[in-house]
């Protein structure tokens, strides 16, 4: 069996020969940094784990004069950057930082109403070059499957979308403090995603389409948020993938077993990244994987469950693989399962990767 083929068979809650096994997501650094400078494609064939190539790429800025971007470094950092937009009603500023690994926001978008409102009013938005997806499905074959998301300012997930670009805590103050606010931008961001999946992604050849984030994890936000800024705005979202044919994954990096059932409610296909502790998760235990199979498995998929930090860990093959088992003994069982690193890695070595996907092809079905 393909590893496309075992894990369209997890996506469809069917039984594969084996347990599919992949990560979420490979990074620039580490691919340069520990797998030689491979691509995603040459590094999966390496280490032998069912692919799972994220094409977050395919969509552009488009081009509009109301939305002028222009970029600088900053003198006194030469690590940070800062993003200026012109609209024909003022200036919106971003400042990040490149780490390491990483490049992360140090000035969100929005600061206020004001700024909200020509954010709303003047992003044009992103149009998809569905001949770079073709292409990325074609050279990705039976090696595995291939996932989008859909138009974003920063991440897929209506409400993660709004903290990206006013800041999670801000985005907490705002939605206690005006409701209504907060309401309105969702309402509005939701309209602008809904379109574009209809008008940009209808026929594109995506596998799994990821939504929500992890500011929607339970880590961060109370149930009754989560159903409120989440549930009610990506549902609608969910629905037009559905519509355009596409299985979709929501995406709750953070604490999720205060939320399992209101997971369901937004109509995924499938649910991760089932987090331990020590990457911020909450399934602590053998009883708390057996829950979220109970609970979510019998409508809804499941990837996710290892534990990333393990595998930057040097000498950790031993503990990776018992990981994998444990997760395969819980989420396993009846099929609907894909095991993954819950997110992202940056330093793993190759030989931790290589043991990751020998504990996978150990987890057999019949």
């Amino acid at each position: 069996m393909t590893g496309k083929e075992r894990m369209m068979l997890a996506l469809r809650r069917e039984t594969p020969d084996r347990m599919p096994i992949t990560i979420h997501q490979w990074q620039r650094y580490h691919l340069r940094e520990h797998m030689g400078g491979m691509d995603p494609w040459e590094a999966f064939a390496s280490v032998g784990l069912d692919a799972a190539i994220c094409d977050w790429h395919a969509a552009a800025l488009r081009p509009d004069p109301h939305w002028r971007v222009s970029r600088e470094p900053i003198e006194a950092d030469p690590a940070a950057e800062v993003m200026r937009v012109q609209t024909p009603r003022g200036v919106l500023t971003e400042r990040t930082r490149r780490g390491e690994g990483t490049v992360f926001v140090t000035e969100h978008l929005i600061k206020n109403q004001n700024d909200a409102d020509m954010f709303l009013e003047f992003w044009p938005g992103k149009t998809l070059d569905r001949d770079a997806v073709q292409a990325t499905y074609d050279r990705t074959g039976d090696a595995g499957i291939v996932r989008g998301h859909v138009e974003c300012a920063h991440q897929p997930g209506c409400w993660q979308d709004f903290c990206e670009l006013v800041g999670t805590q801000e985005a907490i103050l705002w939605a206690v403090d005006d409701p209504a606010f907060v309401h309105q931008f969702l309402e509005r961001l939701a309209e602008r995603k809904i379109s574009h999946v209809h008008e940009q992604m209808a026929g594109a050849r995506f596998d799994l389409i990821e939504h929500g984030g992890g500011a929607g994890s339970s880590s961060v936000i109370n149930p009754r948020m989560f159903e409120e800024f989440c549930v009610a705005y990506d549902r609608r979202v969910i629905d037009a993938l559905h519509q355009e044919g596409f299985a979709v994954v929501y995406h709750t990096c953070g604490g999720m077993m205060a939320i399992l059932d209101r997971i369901a409610q937004t109509g995924c296909d499938a649910s991760e990244t089932l987090s331990p502790p020590g990457v911020g998760g909450d399934i602590a235990t053998a009883e708390d994987r057996r829950k979220v199979k109970k609970t979510l498995g019998a409508g809804v998929a499941l990837i996710g469950g290892v534990d990333q930090g393990l595998l930057d860990t040097p000498g950790a093959q031993a503990e990776i693989r018992e990981q994998v088992l444990a997760c395969f003994a819980s989420y396993g069982p009846g099929g609907g399962y894909i095991c993954s690193a819950s997110d992202h890695f940056f330093r793993a070595p190759i030989e931790n990767l290589r043991a990751l996907a020998a504990a996978g092809a150990e987890c057999r079905y019949g």
